[in-house]
């Protein structure tokens, strides 16, 4: 039995609840008050409440397009976020036996409707319309702040805290070696494989590896920009990924490296984002980093020096990236693997001329790093990024519009460069 661990109040949770089908397992519904567990992890209001309005913009076209790609209807509803404690309560006052198809209603008067689920009356209209009747209606609606029902909700909620969690959709894989936690919508293949057996902390999935392969061919004339710097794992992980993506699409990307340090100063960000998140996020996101290599087959050790000052290695970047996307993609692919599976240090420079002699290329470029015309170079990719709403890396941007941020948005860029 898988469980999956929700909020209504959760985008991501709502297109999770329509997958859960898909996986051929009982599903054993949790719900949780997503608020609390936020306020139990030390993370405030939760994220929403400190988005920058570049990543809150790229959140919202982010919900859209996983809608579109898994084919479920979606709205965002202008009162989101909405308190969704009634509706919560209203749910477990229900049989259980009531809870799929109610958990269903709900999310659709919420998600595709847009309607105010802290409404009595629209929560009993979403109910009736799922086939509950008007007597369960009435008494889980009666029922909802009976202490005993609050008391069960809080009861949940700590035990989501318990097991780790700090976000919605949460699943939960009960094994013997202890609970597995996967974060998203968007680890499906992930959960999949791990149905079928997989322990993601323990190496490759069940018959090898399962590196990027197969996406539609892009549209005639689609570009795709990619904005990364080396010092970030997620970086490294969608560097090893690219020439596939390349290869699969038919479309050659455009290197832009950026200082993230000097982003992050600009746009008002913590210089180490994961240093800064609640104790169970940077938990799952470490394991998450060595899942993703694990995964897509790539060697990964955290380092023993971090954070990096990566300005030198981006410079490097640069140089290769001129000479073509083949050059520039294994240089920035094999200065990032010094950093993040051979624990290498890339502010020594006698790393980065053996990485640079190890790619075919002039290990007199590290005497090259302090050119003026260079620097500006980096300055100016930096800029660019700033100008153009990039918060993190890696960002994809497509047919210099349509910002994507992530090593796992690779299929939503592929379909982004299909459209």
């Amino acid at each position: 039995m898988l469980e999956l661990w929700f909020d209504f109040s959760c985008p991501y949770a709502y297109l999770a609840s329509r997958l859960a089908s898909r996986f051929g397992t009982a599903i054993d519904w949790r719900p949780m008050l997503l608020g609390g567990v936020f306020r139990g992890i030390g993370a405030g209001d939760g994220p929403m409440a400190t988005l920058s309005p570049a990543k809150r913009e790229h959140n919202f076209h982010d919900m859209h397009r996983w809608a579109a790609h898994f084919g479920i209807p979606f709205q965002m509803p202008e009162a989101h976020p909405m308190r969704t404690v009634r509706a919560l309560r209203t749910l477990l006052a229900l049989p259980h036996s009531r809870w799929p198809s109610a958990i269903e209603a709900i999310y659709a008067a919420y998600w595709q409707r847009a309607e105010d689920v802290t409404s009595d009356a629209v929560i009993a209209r979403a109910l009736a319309g799922a086939g509950v009747s008007a007597d369960d209606i009435a008494s889980a609606q009666a029922r909802a702040e009976d202490p005993a029902i609050k008391d069960e909700l809080r009861v949940r909620t700590d035990e989501a805290i318990a097991l780790g969690i700090f976000g919605a959709p949460a699943w939960i894989l009960r094994r013997d070696s202890g609970p597995l936690l996967i974060w998203g919508q968007d680890r499906i293949g992930f959960l999949e494989a791990a149905l079928a057996g997989w322990d993601p902390d323990g190496g490759p999935p069940p018959g090898g590896p399962r590196p990027f392969l197969e996406a539609p061919p892009a549209k005639p004339g689609a570009t795709l920009d990619v904005y990364f710097d080396i010092s970030s794992p997620f970086a490294y992980l969608a560097l090893t990924q690219l020439p596939a993506l390349t290869c699969a699409t038919g479309v050659t990307p455009r290197l832009v490296p950026i200082l993230l340090g000097a982003l992050f100063k600009q746009i008002d960000q913590v210089n180490v984002p994961l240093l800064a998140m609640p104790e169970a996020k940077q938990r799952y996101i470490g394991r998450d980093m060595h899942r993703w290599a694990n995964w897509w087959g790539e060697p990964f050790v955290f380092p023993a020096k971090f954070p990096q000052r990566t300005v030198d290695a981006q410079r490097l970047c640069i140089l290769a990236a001129e000479r073509g996307f083949d050059p520039g993609v294994k240089l920035a692919t094999a200065l990032a693997r010094a950093m993040w599976a051979e624990r290498k240090d890339l502010e020594d420079r006698s790393v980065l001329q053996s990485v640079l002699e190890a790619s075919g290329l002039p290990g007199g470029w590290i005497d090259r790093t302090g050119e003026p015309e260079l620097k500006q170079a980096l300055f100016d990719n930096t800029a660019a990024a700033i100008a153009n709403k990039v918060f993190g890396v890696p960002t994809f941007i497509v047919n210099g519009t349509q910002l994507l941020w992530g090593q796992d948005r690779l299929e939503l860029v592929a379909a982004e460069l299909a459209r």
